[in-house]
């Protein structure tokens, strides 16, 4: 005889206690293989495709899309072997158990195509165990679920097919706009739906809107339209008052309020800024491209060149690389630099971090930080990319803004802010001339360093931005 086995949230690693259940993958009635991923879950971190360690029948889910588990709970339940629904045995290559419980964030393979089960003389499940459409369920089924959708209507049979999707934003973006990817034919290599196909969808003009925002439940009190109007408030053409939206401050962005509120009662910052001419520094990156379009290279961004300027930097200034033990009472210089840089994304602001970026040159500087926002933008971080930052480069100038104070980023004791480069008079001789320039701050922990050591960095960062043949001397 085969059982039924429960699948608890896994230890996900870097500390991460809990994780919110974004999308599950599959649904109850589902059969999967081992190590197949089955649900996505977001943490502090990242988001995490989970695989099942064994392979069946998907019995039932064990949390609701949204809700917020602990490391341990119960994430889902699978009859192994002959527990399956009707005593079948499931249709596997592999079945039972692999042994492993992942610690990390999802498999190397994209998710193989899973079959349901059908009841005798029944016809195709839908994969709800509670007559919503998402699969979800009330965490009571047992084996016999999965033949208890049998009655579905036949128009569901052509939504079991995997879905060829691998961006965890292009899902988001699906649930957002209401979309079923199971409609959609991806336009990219063996049909894997871009982001450009959900975004195609969401712009046809008679999409229904998403049922889950159809209904709003009006407020206690008498119905709309029945008494006079008292001229208060924010309301709807119907008189009812409008409702705040609230947003949970889980997963990423809970993690950045709390590090940011942290830093904020910890570190007693200070800033200052400084004016600096960079039109040198354009016009060198400029022969540099061109060199590296005739020779077939990569060619350089400014903001990897602003991160070797940093670089140089701190290796005259190493207390800036610093942070500082509260309860040892001692600062501590850190041997590597470790470069985050803030990347906006849909998801919100994160920062990666360039690990050993003293060693790197500004060609492999301007590859990593290619790679670490494309993996952030799809949401595909892993914590050891987003953890251990020793200095962190923000380039708030992409917003339009010329100067900003920034948070220092927790527990690291400096950030260095540019704002947008733009054409402005400057002296230059004793003659006005229209240059670009840019705005550079500081903001530093002032128990590392005073406002000498603080300045001096800053004003070594602004030299090298209007010589570049400043950094010649660190190379």
């Amino acid at each position: 005889m085969g059982e039924v086995r429960e699948f608890a949230l896994p230890d996900l690693g870097e500390g991460l206690t809990e994780a919110t259940v974004v999308r599950w993958l599959v649904a109850v009635g589902d059969t999967v293989r081992v190590d197949e991923p089955v649900v996505e879950v977001e943490t502090a971190k990242a988001l995490v495709d989970v695989p099942c360690p064994y392979g069946g029948v998907v019995t039932a889910h064990r949390a609701e899309e949204g809700a917020e588990i602990p490391v341990g709970a119960p994430l889902v339940t699978v009859a192994t072997t002959d527990a399956a629904a009707g005593g079948a045995e499931p249709d596997l290559e592999q079945v039972g158990g692999s042994g492993n419980v992942l610690v990390g964030y999802g498999t190397h393979e994209p998710p193989r195509r899973r079959r349901r089960r059908t009841a005798p003389g029944a016809g195709t499940p839908s994969g709800t165990s509670n007559g919503t459409s998402n699969g979800t369920s009330n965490g009571t089924g047992g084996p016999g679920q999965a033949a208890d959708a049998a009655g579905a209507s036949a128009s569901d049979a052509g939504r079991t097919r995997a879905l060829a999707v691998i961006s965890p934003l292009v899902r988001r973006l699906a649930r957002e706009h209401g979309i079923d990817l199971r409609e959609l034919t991806g336009s990219g290599p063996d049909g894997l739906i871009l982001r450009a196909d959900v975004e195609r969808a969401a712009g046809t003009p008679d999409r229904p809107a998403p049922a889950a925002a159809a209904v709003t439940e009006p407020p206690a009190g008498p119905a709309a339209g029945t008494g006079p109007a008292t001229g208060t408030g924010t309301g709807t053409e119907a008189g009812t008052e409008a409702e705040a939206e609230r947003i949970p401050l889980t997963g990423i962005r809970g993690t950045a309020a709390e590090r940011l509120a942290r830093s904020r009662r910890e570190i007693p910052d200070a800033s200052c800024w400084v004016e600096a001419d960079a039109t040198e520094l354009l016009d060198a990156r400029r022969r540099m491209n061109a060199h590296a379009e005739r020779n077939g290279l990569p060619s350089v961004s400014l903001l990897a060149l602003l991160a070797r300027v940093c670089t140089a930097a701190l290796a005259r200034y190493p207390a800036l690389n610093s942070t500082v033990d509260t309860r040892a009472r001692e600062i501590v210089v850190l041997p590597h630099v470790h470069l985050g840089f803030a990347a906006q994304t849909e998801r919100g602001l994160v920062v990666p971090v360039v690990r050993g970026a003293e060693a790197l040159s500004t060609e492999a500087l301007g590859a990593e930080m290619a790679r670490l926002t494309e993996a952030a933008r799809a949401g595909a971080l892993t914590p050891a990319e987003l953890t251990g930052g020793t200095f962190t480069l923000n380039n708030y100038g992409v917003f339009g803004v010329d100067g900003s104070t920034p948070i220092i980023n927790h527990p690291e004791a400096a950030m260095l802010g540019v704002g947008r480069i733009a054409r402005k008079p400057w002296v230059v001789g004793d003659e006005l001339a229209a240059r670009h320039v840019v705005q550079l701050s500081l903001t530093f922990d002032h128990r590392v360093c005073d406002g000498g050591t603080a300045g001096g960095f800053l004003r070594h960062v602004a030299d090298c931005v209007e010589h570049p043949a400043v950094l010649l001397r660190t190379l």
